[in-house]
């Protein structure tokens, strides 16, 4: 009698136990699609985004170990086989700053004028704002304010994330802005492909120059090109 009670208590503890793994099974399942689907929406994946999902971030870890999500920098996540295109760090310093806009050198090779490929991405983030800590992408990060740093900024979809870069004529204006740290040559090269290339139109360049307050400079290269 206790042996035939002790195999029907057997069969009941392993059939709960069967139930639990399967329902645990199934809720980790669920979660897993929830992060790929969160990943495959965004693009690239911040374990912040998580947490309006209710999904725990261990579920990265399991997915990266199953070869379904791969970890291109501390914190940033994309889909394994998502196509990598040459833009792919300007989306990952835009998760890495929210307030940053792309600028300078990055923003011209972005808008085709120049043939540089920075190693860093350019960023100019609100004065007074602290510089976020990124071992990749490495930023190169400038600080400005009021208009010159809420003017000219597009926004482009890249790989899923939507990137704030300035647009052709700020980001001349600003080359000219930073011509210590970048180089008078590039600032140049930049007005002048902008304007032989008609990526510009003067009244673009001569507002976006008051605006960074480059007007006396930039004007003797304009001149030159008119």
């Amino acid at each position: 009698m206790n042996t035939l009670r002790l195999a029907v208590l057997q069969n009941v503890f392993t059939c709960c136990y069967l139930h639990t793994l399967c329902n645990n099974n199934s809720v980790a399942k669920n979660h897993q699609e929830k992060v790929l689907k969160l990943t495959r929406k965004l693009g690239v994946l911040r374990p912040r985004d998580l947490k309006a999902s209710g999904v725990q971030r261990t579920y990265l870890k399991q997915l990266v170990e199953r070869g379904d999500l791969l970890k291109t920098g501390r914190g940033l996540y994309v889909q394994t086989g998502a196509p990598m295109t040459e833009n792919h760090s300007l989306a990952e310093a835009a998760k890495r700053s929210p307030k940053g806009v792309i600028c300078l050198i990055s923003a011209l090779r972005f808008h085709g004028l120049t043939t540089e490929n920075p190693a860093e991405v350019w960023m100019a983030i609100p004065r007074g704002t602290r510089p976020p800590k990124s071992a990749t992408p490495t930023l190169r990060v400038v600080t400005l304010s009021g208009e010159m740093m809420t003017e000219g900024v597009k926004r482009h979809v890249i790989q899923g994330v939507s990137v704030p870069v300035y647009c052709v004529s700020k980001t001349v204006a600003d080359c000219f802005r930073f011509r210590n740290r970048i180089g008078v040559n590039i600032a140049v090269e930049a007005l002048r492909d902008a304007w032989q290339g008609k990526k510009a139109t003067s009244e673009e360049l001569w507002h976006y120059a008051k605006v960074c307050r480059v007007l006396n400079v930039m004007r003797p290269y304009f001149d030159s090109l008119a």
